[in-house]
């Protein structure tokens, strides 16, 4: 039913239509830090081509091929599969992903958001990388477990605003906990890997890569409260801090392949947003 939906709202599009929908999908990959795990620090000149790794509690993922390349890509993937992998963590072939692959969060994405997405991936060029097998500890490796963990953590839907907040902070919020998945990094985890639902935002101790990961929640102690919203655009702009110091390690590739490219409106939306998260 879903193909049924999506093929006709873009298979009549023009020609204008097409370049205004791949536009709005390289600005939404962006906006998604897509690069920042699907391109390998040394494959420029293919992008999207996998193979970057995760080091994890629970081992060493590595990130998937999601160029267009029929055999080792998603060349081959509908519409509705792709939409799919992201609302439900279900690849085409109907297996569970890890949650490595954030769909906890961009499960909230919107279906034309997606497609979009889908349409700016479709048109980068193909490559025959092939994908590595992720390095698991052995109570993780049995991906039908995933099932159990989706029943306990995981909750399916799209992004619903809250009436009571302004259109800015709703953007923010889409933005913040959908697309930009910063919880991902920013929520500290339980034993089996699921963010603490309580504790939203407020920093995690043993972040990917084993970086501890700070709290960006709007308390004076121990988040950024004293940041105004203007501090915290900027620094989504060029990565300084309001002491005068830049971010590095992963933070650094965040500004550089994704913050750094939204608009100033879009910034300036997200440092709303978390001005109200406490």
């Amino acid at each position: 039913m879903l193909a049924l939906i999506l093929a006709p709202a873009f298979s009549i599009a023009t020609a204008d239509e097409a370049d205004t929908i791949l536009e709005r999908g390289q600005y939404l990959v962006h906006a998604g830090g897509c690069i920042s795990c699907h391109q390998a620090s040394d494959a420029k000149d293919a992008p999207m081509s996998g193979g970057r790794a995760l080091d994890t509690p629970f081992g060493r993922f590595f990130a998937p091929n999601i160029t267009a390349d029929p055999d080792t890509g998603i060349g081959n993937w509908s519409d509705a599969e792709f939409v799919a992998a992201f609302r439900q963590g279900r690849s085409p072939a109907g297996s569970n992903y890890y949650p490595a692959f954030p769909y906890p969060a961009y499960s909230g994405i919107t279906d034309d958001d997606l497609i979009a997405i889908k349409r700016y991936l479709d048109s980068l060029p193909p490559d025959n990388n092939a994908n590595q097998e992720h390095e698991l500890v052995w109570y993780v490796s049995w991906r039908p477990l995933l099932s159990l963990w989706n029943s306990l953590y995981f909750e399916p839907g799209s992004f619903v605003p809250e009436p009571a907040a302004s259109a800015a902070q709703n953007r923010g919020a889409y933005l913040v906990n959908h697309l930009g998945h910063c919880g991902d990094c920013h929520t500290p985890r339980g034993r089996l890997g699921a963010q603490l639902t309580d504790a939203p935002l407020s920093g995690n101790p043993d972040g990917p890569e084993g970086d501890v990961v700070p709290s960006i929640t709007n308390n004076d102690e121990t988040g950024i409260g004293e940041w105004s919203t203007d501090d915290i655009a900027f620094f989504l702009e060029i990565g300084m801090l309001p002491d005068g110091d830049f971010t590095g390690a992963s933070m650094g590739e965040v500004i550089e392949h994704n913050t750094s490219h939204l608009t100033t409106e879009d910034r300036l939306a997200i440092a709303e947003f978390l001005k109200t998260v406490h």
